[in-house]
């Protein structure tokens, strides 16, 4: 396999691409091209049946769950702002023969880029904290809903990210609510991942958008809110007390004796 280096971009959206090294950050490139199914348990339970849906993935990284979107019957279109993603993205389904494309742009243009409506709008783990505007954001997904579309949303726990992951105690560490203006701005040599690799661009910005902020901007978009579920397990490692979730793949929660916590939200809306 060719391997493509992880890198930092300073952004607005999606910026850490583990691209085609077999097990990259446990995205099970090998596994995938053998026809394993790379999205969770969370994720898959909650969409229910894709077959037959057209679905743009926002910020869609390197295209492993759009494809696995597609191998599920849905037609995709995968959308991020890397052209080091979007190129691996491509190769993996020019292997695969899947329904998808793959755009390259800026997440906040995506009417433009993106053609015709769609019945889902999919953005999962790792995705809205690189964004400055939550709103503008949801008034976007509204644009490419059919009436009647829905969006699946599931990230990690914006309490939770107020929490500095280095500190053993996992003191607050940070505001609950980022200014547009005035980011987060982080700088780590490598990525979380696991690669030992040096990051070419090592600093990016960050926003922390509270639960509330979230709601709200998909009720201000014209959507309807349907779910909105808490949980305790998340889809990476986010401080080094976690520990794995035995029977679950690439999934990590808090270790027992200590209180639980909602580590990661699910949002379920519809445009009415």
């Amino acid at each position: 396999e060719d391997g493509i280096r992880d890198v930092a971009v300073t952004g607005v959206q999606t910026c850490a691409l583990p691209i085609l090294k077999d097990e990259a950050g446990g995205y099970r490139v090998r596994e995938f091209l053998a026809g394993a199914d790379n999205l969770h348990d969370i994720e898959a339970s909650e969409i229910g049946d894709v077959s037959g849906l057209r679905i743009a993935h926002l910020q869609c990284h390197f295209g492993i769950d759009t494809l696995c979107l597609a191998r599920r019957g849905a037609s995709c279109a995968g959308l991020d702002f890397s052209p080091v993603a979007i190129a691996a993205a491509r190769d993996l389904q020019a292997r695969t023969g899947l329904d998808a494309s793959f755009i390259e742009g800026n997440v906040y243009d995506a009417r433009s880029l993106l053609k015709g409506e769609f019945d889902l709008v999919y953005s999962t783990w790792g995705t809205i904290g690189w964004l400055p505007d939550i709103f503008s954001w949801a008034k976007v997904v509204a644009s490419l809903l059919r009436s009647g579309g829905r969006l699946y949303l599931l990230e990690g726990h914006p309490s939770l990210m107020t929490l500095d992951e280095k500190d053993p105690r996992l003191a607050p560490a940070y505001d609950w609510r980022t200014p547009a203006d005035r980011p987060l701005t982080m700088s780590e040599e490598t990525t979380y991942t696991g690669d030992t690799a040096r990051i070419a661009h090592a600093v990016t910005h960050e926003w922390l958008h509270p639960l509330s902020d979230i709601v709200n901007a998909a009720i201000a978009a014209g959507l309807r809110v349907d779910f909105l579920n808490e949980h305790e397990r998340l889809a990476w490692q986010f401080a080094p007390i976690m520990v794995p979730v035995e029977g679950k793949r690439r999934m990590w929660a808090m270790p027992a004796g200590l209180p639980r916590l909602p580590l990661a939200f699910s949002l379920g809306a519809t445009r009415s």
